[in-house]
């Protein structure tokens, strides 16, 4: 199980990022949350089999076709966790 925090950079609000990663990681059977941040980031939290987490994060440095992304941060945090499903933060 790899768990791993993300900060993805760019135009990432207001083009449906979020809903687009949580629906590539049920897609890939990762779990974890994503919500937006107010300096403009997307952040997400992902857990799962490490070749899911790998194509999630891959998936985030592209994100949806509207989307911009600049950089993503990498951080591994196995003290988070265990999720179920994947969820859409609004806090």
């Amino acid at each position: 199980m790899k768990t791993q925090h993300l900060l993805i950079h760019g135009r990432v609000q207001g083009v449906w990022f979020r809903e687009s990663m949580r629906s590539e990681a049920l897609r890939l059977n990762v779990t974890g949350w994503v919500r937006n941040t107010p300096d403009g980031t997307v952040e997400a939290v992902v857990q799962g089999e490490e070749a899911a987490v790998d194509a999630l994060i891959e998936w985030a440095h592209r994100g949806p076709p509207q989307a911009r992304v600049d950089r993503v941060e990498v951080e591994s945090d196995e003290s988070l966790g265990p999720f179920s499903g994947f969820d859409k933060r609004v806090d």
